[in-house]
């Protein structure tokens, strides 16, 4: 294999790992704040590309406005969830609260089949135009979106968690929530506020990456085994982590299409997975003692 072949299979893996790492920054935020693993993550992922391109072609509104009211109705739909579902369990018992994502992730994927059907839609490119060549290897421009919406979305994460008042009371939700609410912080907010960003996060994952693979209503489950594959990777629980967790996936994943076959590039993401809980619990940069951010 070739440089560029290699170049070409690089890129393609850093693609699919900054998808990856929404979806598993949307794992970390909800398990920081509750301590529990949200099932129901991948379903705002196929929420995002099912509204915006639903968005796009049923009433015609321009795609940027399609797509950020799409980020926009998914968080609103995570908002409600928490609401509904996950705070009137009041007792907190994180498997209940595991066993009710679940159950939300197969309502939302239901409703999801009756308003926009069986059937795979598509949305066109962020920005038309050819691929651009970098040393003999093609780059898609909506790779290039892709990218950017993804290291805009954790800069934005890192000034929303340590220099703002709203992030410093999600962190010490986060680190301990009887502490946190002793000194006022309102703690029912900040869960709330962790699922609505959560469902926003892997809803532009899944909006970004749709003009490239068009999207069904059933596309969240496989891509939200990868996103919590990246999370546990990582290290469950750092946001950091989840984004270095969502990248080296994707480039394992594209790796073992380069060297082995595409036949196994599903099963990398369990096989990760498996390694991990057996072998390093804690994930890459986890410490061994876990703990919170």
């Amino acid at each position: 294999m070739g440089f560029p072949e290699l170049l070409q299979f690089t890129f393609a893996g850093l693609k699919n790992g900054a998808v990856y790492a929404l979806l598993a920054l949307g794992f970390t935020i909800v398990y920081a704040s509750t301590g529990v693993i949200n099932f129901a993550q991948g379903e705002f992922y196929m929420l995002g590309g099912m509204l915006a391109a639903f968005l796009f072609a049923a009433y015609g509104l321009p795609l940027p406005f399609a797509a950020v009211g799409a980020v926009a109705v998914a968080a609103g739909v995570g908002v409600v969830f928490e609401l509904l579902a996950i705070r009137p369990r009041k007792d907190g018992d994180p498997l209940a609260l595991i066993i009710i994502t679940v159950g939300g992730s197969i309502l939302i994927k239901a409703l999801s089949r009756h308003v926009f059907g069986p059937d795979e839609v598509s949305m066109p490119v962020f920005t038309r135009g050819a691929s651009l060549e970098v040393a003999g290897a093609r780059l898609e421009l909506q790779t290039l979106w892709i990218w950017g919406l993804t290291a805009t979305t954790v800069a934005a994460l890192t000034f929303l968690y340590r220099r703002t008042a709203f992030g410093r009371a999600m962190r010490a939700c986060a680190v301990n929530r009887r502490a946190a609410r002793i000194v006022g912080v309102d703690t029912r907010t900040m869960v709330m506020a962790s699922f609505g960003l959560a469902a926003a996060l892997g809803a532009l994952g899944g909006l970004a990456v749709t003009p490239l693979t068009q999207m069904r209503f059933d596309a969240g489950s496989s891509v939200a085994l990868k996103g919590f594959a990246a999370a546990i990777l990582g290290g469950l629980g750092s946001p950091v982590a989840a984004v270095v967790g969502g990248v080296v996936l994707g480039l394992l994943e594209s790796m073992s299409i380069a060297f082995l076959s595409s036949t196994y590039k599903d099963a990398v993401a369990l096989v990760v997975l498996l390694a991990v809980l057996f072998m390093r619990p804690q994930g890459l940069l986890g410490r061994a003692r876990r703990e919170k951010l």
